[in-house]
């Protein structure tokens, strides 16, 4: 599934020793390393199979009962469906992964179309409380030494009372006095306000979504979109959609903002008309990178390319579960994970990570522990964006035999809980039936692990429910 990964032939630089190749190289010039023997990478389609078997053929889809959907051509045929059980071995396999993750202090991108995230953060960001002014007057005594507090006759300015804001003015949230100016500091107090999107949360029926901005970063700069809508036949579809801003980017909380809104609105444009799940998944991940293409920054235009120059950019997952159907998507290293309500079965991860790490994995140049270890782990290979090296959106059909819950989120969360039983074991029992309580659950999960990045979470039940029937 891995975006451009290079024919052995073709790599830019040695497997062993980064040395830059030329064409037609078999050996490094530097070390000597056999680049024939590098293995070729795995076939990428737009849909995978999970478990790593060959496609049906066409005539396998057209036995699914699906509502009103049309004749799809055989160049759009959906892939096959499977039963979520018969998923092998896409996790992990249980292996720690190791965290904090180190961090590039000088994020830069490499030719074959790698983004390196997360620059370097403080470990906090004071506030120093606003000086006090010295007191003037008769009232000053000449002979007294520096005041601890404000001087006599000065109010402290974090606790004054300024009287009522005027209508409309939003309160500070730490003095519960002072009026919030344009600037986003308490006018009173000096406090700095929490952005709107610092932590949301949302339910909608049979789906809810958390997102923080964690304990390290200085904004959020993730975003959701959830809702349901009905099929021409009157059933539900249930529609999770999570993006993850790329933080080496300029203005990535616009970017996942205009993603998970752009994907949200297409799916529920398509949907009640009788496309295809898999298919209007599919295009909405395609509106979703137009979207964020149109944030380029034309003015900072520099040379052929520009504005794609570090342009803004996000990853993203979505779901959409109808009472037989679990369809999934992807761009980046956001995932989506299956877990059945009856916990004797096994959980499963539903997407592979457009990753450095993963794609050393599957070209068989190192194993998981190996990989995630690395700094370059978290370097992604694929992203919404101008300046993305190639849209390949990746889509999956699933026909689960059994309810259960799919658990949508950034990597924010699943660094805490990599594998797939991992993800299980903090998933509460009850997910089905109360997702916000869980999804609550999961993003305490990852701020009592840490926190170091963005974490946004959608719990979706499996089947979606009756329209009308809602959360315990």
């Amino acid at each position: 599934m891995m975006s451009q990964m290079p024919q052995p032939t073709a790599l830019s630089r040695c497997p062993s020793c980064e040395e830059p190749l030329d064409a037609g190289d078999r050996f490094c010039g530097a070390c000597g390393y056999d680049l024939s023997a590098v293995p070729a990478p795995p076939v990428d389609n737009p849909t995978i199979t999970m478990n790593g078997s060959s496609p049906r053929p066409p005539s396998a889809v057209a036995s699914v009962d699906w509502p009103l959907a049309p004749e799809v051509d055989s160049s759009d045929t959906p892939a096959p469906l499977h039963r979520a059980m018969d998923i092998q071995g896409t996790d992990s396999g249980g292996s720690e992964l190791p965290h904090p993750h180190p961090e590039s202090p000088h994020p830069h991108r490499e030719p074959a179309g790698v983004r390196f995230d997360r620059p370097a953060q403080p470990d906090e960001y004071p506030l120093a409380p606003p000086a006090a002014e010295p007191a003037v007057g008769p009232t000053a005594d000449p002979t007294a030494g520096p005041a601890a507090g404000p001087a006599a006759g000065t109010a402290d300015p974090r606790t004054a009372d300024l009287g009522t804001p005027p209508a409309g003015t939003k309160l500070c949230v730490a003095c519960r006095s002072g009026h919030v100016d344009s600037d986003g500091y308490c006018e009173n107090c000096g406090h700095a306000q929490p952005r709107e999107r610092d932590h949301m949360e949302q339910e909608l029926g049979a789906v809810a979504a958390v997102s923080d901005r964690g304990l390290r970063h200085h904004r959020n700069e993730d975003a959701f979109a959830i809702s349901s809508t009905a099929l021409p036949d009157g059933s539900p579809a249930v529609v999770a959609i999570v993006c993850d801003g790329v933080s080496s980017a300029t203005r990535p909380d616009e970017a996942s903002l205009a993603a998970s809104r752009a994907a949200g609105e297409a799916l529920l444009e398509a949907l009640p008309l009788g496309t295809h799940p898999q298919q209007a998944m599919h295009d909405a991940i395609v509106a979703a990178a137009e979207a964020v293409n149109a944030l380029a920054d034309a003015s900072t235009a520099q040379g052929e390319h520009a504005p794609h120059v570090n342009a803004p950019a996000c990853t993203i997952v979505g779901a959409v579960v109808t009472p037989t159907l679990l369809i999934v998507g992807w761009v980046g290293d956001s995932r989506a994970y299956w877990v059945p309500v009856d916990r004797s079965s096994l959980p499963a991860r539903l997407t592979e990570d457009d990753s450095w790490a993963a794609q050393m994995v599957a070209a068989g140049l190192m194993n998981e522990a190996e990989a995630y270890a690395d700094e370059r782990a978290h370097a992604i290979t694929g992203w919404l964006g101008a300046d993305a090296y190639e849209l390949e959106p990746h889509t999956a059909s699933f026909k689960p035999d059994r309810p259960g819950v799919v658990v949508v989120c950034t990597d924010g969360l699943w660094n805490y809980a990599e594998a797939a039983e991992e993800m299980a074991e903090v998933v509460p029992l009850d997910a089905a039936e109360r997702p916000l309580h869980s999804a609550q659950v999961l993003v305490g999960h990852a701020l009592d692990g840490g926190g170091h990045d963005n974490v946004t979470v959608a719990v979706v039940p499996f089947p979606a429910p009756p329209q009308g029937a809602g959360s315990a």
